[in-house]
């Protein structure tokens, strides 16, 4: 029976809950539909351009009598289910159309040479996109990095006095990094230019011998300039060589430099420097800051920058005309121009080249010696950093069109977002692909056809997409202008209704514009009487009002007199109902558990839920789930914290103490002070209660004054009633144990009295050891008398015996 019960009630909760999902379904297919509806279209180009998913019917006979021509336009299910024929929907969908597809380059002889612009390295080349509104179109491009791909690197040198040791190490720079190129590509080409500064007070001395020679003592320098194109791009490097080595140092007055004139005469002056739709580099060469845009009021030079290219016979004219360039304007110059930077600077300003490279897309920074000695192999690690990373772009987006990328790089790597623009580590023959998504969420105000173009940063190659935007039916095309069936010639009838000529109104173009604004008609639109017409929201249209559309699709006037709408409820986190709720007519309707004109009070009390399972701890009201407490103690977000108040263990520990042992400081008064919970004593420690999670507990360890420790738990049960449980045994320490402490000192003072004696012995060794070394010391420079003692007599007496004859 149980499982057969059990069986019953699983079958119940399972058609439940396929009721709700059907109905959930059905809510948000009504919705879809009505938003369709909502939009109040007045013609098919109106309809298709509210979703994707809202078509037109065509059917003369569709609407039923009372219908406005808006209920043509709804979602196509809603249209079928109306009695609207498939063939006439009009529904027209968006397209991708490969224009141009030459494939990317893939060369397997290195030896044959190709000129540049036979060199693709982006595929396909050009696109047509059909864009309906809502609808995104996407498309696959294919980026290769081309093997012996053509190099135009340009030299822009700082010759300022202080970089007269670099000038010396560049004078060979053309043949040796010629030499290390053709390592990379065939096809190299190498310019060079140098700049100084504006020459205009107070940027250099304008006093006629400086002028002249700006450096100081015997220097020879030559006079100043603001930029200077000395050789266009060779691929001759003795030229280079040759000719760099007729440059001289020249002077200025202040520490910054004027590079960024002459970085924006190389950009645009394209024609002077002599740049290919090659990868084009500028390396740099500096070891001060820079100028920028509103520098040159310094100098009373307070023209902008124009970006054009102002060179006579290779020098810049029009530096003391023309304001430096702002750094945005030299990003925008440099991106037009394909031109990749390589700042060449020394240790001292790295961070400053750090930051303008994070400015300025395509870029590099690398540490240039104090004598620009290492030159060379900066510029080939910079390039090889450069050219490992594709970035696409795009041009400027046409109003209500958006894009999305999703890159495909090496090892299967998938980025979204903005990493979706790029891919790193491409080394020489690496293909990579991007997904790319275009969508139009409107039709532009003027034209149906817009051009974007989408290239790699750096690059010269680009992708043309030719945008197409659908906005209006192809039933469009065949209308009937002055048809019979628009009140008799007042409109042209097409996709099924009618488009009124000038001066027509109404669904069937019955009405004049001078009968809409008669008194009569007028008086229809005026709600209560009164003076606004449609509440200023809408137009009376053969006295009735058609509310107006708003700039958002999903924001919309509704109501007989246009009088609601939809978007001017209250705000709460600046969302709509605060996000809870919908507005009607400019009312909150708020969603279950909310309430407030703004639906910004929550009714759920769980937020204010303490750790005792009390609303705000009892010390507190919960009001739109946030704590306000009463109690001026507490505070916290559920009345918790109370910075002032005692332990609950140190609160209790008197009465306790009281009440259990009859000691403490309340012992006299602990029937008046101590009854407001209830005492439970056990035997031990271990037979207090544990913690349970109906309720909290706490347990506590508190010292008596006989330095005992008395361990209890106070705890708050499910019906508010205070507990306390007391172990009945104390703990108290035991008292000491005599005859170790007086064996411990006796040792003491034994090992104290043998210690003492080794010291005194071993100093009296050394000081000994100390007087030995000194008498053995004076004995060997002791110097003694050899003379005898006059009343020395010696104590032996030699007798020789008379008969001896000495055999």
């Amino acid at each position: 029976m149980d499982a057969q019960k059990n069986s019953t009630e699983m079958d119940l909760k399972l058609l439940l809950l396929s009721a709700l999902l059907l109905l959930i379904c059905q809510s948000r297919a009504q919705q879809e539909g009505s938003y369709c509806i909502k939009a109040n279209a007045k013609s098919c180009g109106e309809c298709i351009q509210v979703g994707e998913k809202c078509g037109w019917c065509t059917d003369p006979d569709f609407l039923k009598q009372g219908e406005p021509t808006s209920a043509r336009c709804d979602e196509l299910d809603s249209l079928k289910k109306k009695g609207c024929a498939v063939d006439s929907i009009e529904n027209p969908r968006g397209s991708v159309t490969v224009n141009v597809n030459k494939n990317v380059t893939n060369r397997k002889d290195k030896s044959e040479k190709v000129e540049p612009h036979d060199i693709t390295q982006i595929q396909p080349q050009r696109i047509t996109l059909n864009l309906r509104s809502g609808e995104a179109q996407a498309f696959d491009l294919k980026f290769k990095r081309a093997e012996d791909y053509p190099i135009d690197l340009y030299y822009l040198m700082d010759l300022s006095y202080s970089m007269k040791d670099d000038l010396e190490n560049v004078k060979n720079l053309g043949t040796d990094l010629m030499r290390e190129m053709k390592k990379i590509t065939s096809d190299f080409r190498i310019g060079f230019g140098s700049f100084v500064e504006k020459t205009v007070m107070p940027y250099i001395s304008t006093t006629p011998a400086k002028l002249l020679n700006p450096c100081t003592g015997d220097q020879n320098c030559t006079s100043p300039f603001s930029y200077k194109n000395v050789l266009r791009l060779t691929s001759d490097g003795q030229q280079f060589n040759k000719l760099v080595s007729q440059q001289q140092i020249s002077g200025n007055l202040d520490s910054p430099e004027g590079g960024f004139d002459a970085i924006m005469q190389v950009a645009v002056c394209g024609e002077h420097i002599g740049w290919r739709d090659v990868t084009r580099l500028l390396v740099f060469s500096t070891d001060a800051g820079f100028h920028f845009a509103g520098d040159g009021k310094l100098g009373g030079i307070v023209l902008p920058n124009d970006g054009k290219c102002h060179l006579e016979n290779g020098m810049y004219t029009m530096s003391h005309y023309y304001d430096y360039p702002s750094i945005a304007h030299l990003v925008q110059k440099l991106s037009d121009n394909n031109i990749q930077t390589i700042f060449a600077v020394t240790n001292d300003f790295q961070a400053v080249y750090k930051e303008l490279k994070n400015l300025i897309p395509k870029s590099a920074v690398g540490t240039l010696s104090s004598n620009s000695s290492n030159v060379i192999n900066l510029i080939i690690e910079a390039y090889n950093a450069l050219s490992s990373e594709v970035i696409l772009e795009n041009s400027k987006l046409p109003e209500g069109v958006s894009m999305t990328y999703q890159s495909h790089c090496k090892n299967g790597a998938i980025g979204e977002g903005e990493s979706g623009r790029k891919c790193s580590n491409i080394s020489i023959g690496d293909e990579v692909s991007f997904h790319i998504s275009v969508k139009a969420n409107k039709c532009p105000q003027h034209g149906n056809a817009e051009v974007i173009k989408i290239k790699p940063q750096g690059f010269t190659e680009e992708v043309v997409l030719d945008l197409r935007f659908i906005c209006e039916c192809d039933c469009h095309s065949k209308g009937q202008p002055n048809s019979k069936f628009c009140n008799n010639g007042n409109g042209t009838f097409e996709c099924g209704a009618c488009r009124c000529n000038p001066g027509r109104i109404g669904r069937e173009c019955e009405c004049s514009t001078e009968d809409v604004n008669s008194d009569d008609l007028d008086a229809n639109c005026r709600r209560d009487n009164g003076t606004d017409i449609c509440s200023n929201n809408g137009d009376c249209i053969c006295g009735a009002c058609e509310c107006k559309k708003r700039e958002h699709a999903e924001e919309r006037y509704s109501g007989k007199f246009c009088e609601c709408d939809n978007f001017n409820c209250d705000r709460s986190d600046n969302k709509l109902c605060g996000g809870h709720g919908i507005c009607e007519c400019r009312v909150c309707v708020c969603n279950a558990n909310y309430t407030g004109s703004a639906c910004d009070c929550s009714l759920d009390t769980s937020t204010c839920l303490a750790s005792n399972k009390q609303i705000c701890n009892g010390r507190g009201t919960c009001e739109c789930g946030t704590c306000k407490c009463t109690d001026p103690k507490f505070q916290g977000p559920t009345c918790e914290i109370c910075p002032t108040c005692p332990s609950v263990c140190t609160q209790h520990k008197e009465c306790v103490q009281c009440r259990a042992f009859g000691t403490g400081e309340k012992k006299d008064t602990c029937e008046q002070e101590c009854s407001d919970f209830k005492l439970i004593k056990v035997s031990d420690q271990s037979k207090l209660p544990q913690p349970v999670q109906s309720f909290p507990l706490v347990h506590c360890k508190e010292r008596d004054t006989n330095d005992c420790w008395f361990y209890y738990t106070y705890a708050v049960n499910n019906n508010t009633e205070k507990e306390v449980h007391v172990a009945e045994k104390l703990e108290c320490p035991a008292g000491p144990d005599i005859i170790p402490i007086v064996a411990g000192v006796v040792a003491g003072i034994v090992l104290i009295g043998l210690a003492l004696l080794l010291i005194w012995k071993l100093l009296t060794i050394i000081h000994d050891r100390r007087e030995f070394a000194k008498f053995e010391k004076e004995k060997m420079n002791a110097k003694w008398d050899t003379g005898e003692n006059p009343i020395y007599k010696s104590a032996v007496t030699t007798v020789v015996n008379p008969k001896y004859e000495g055999k």
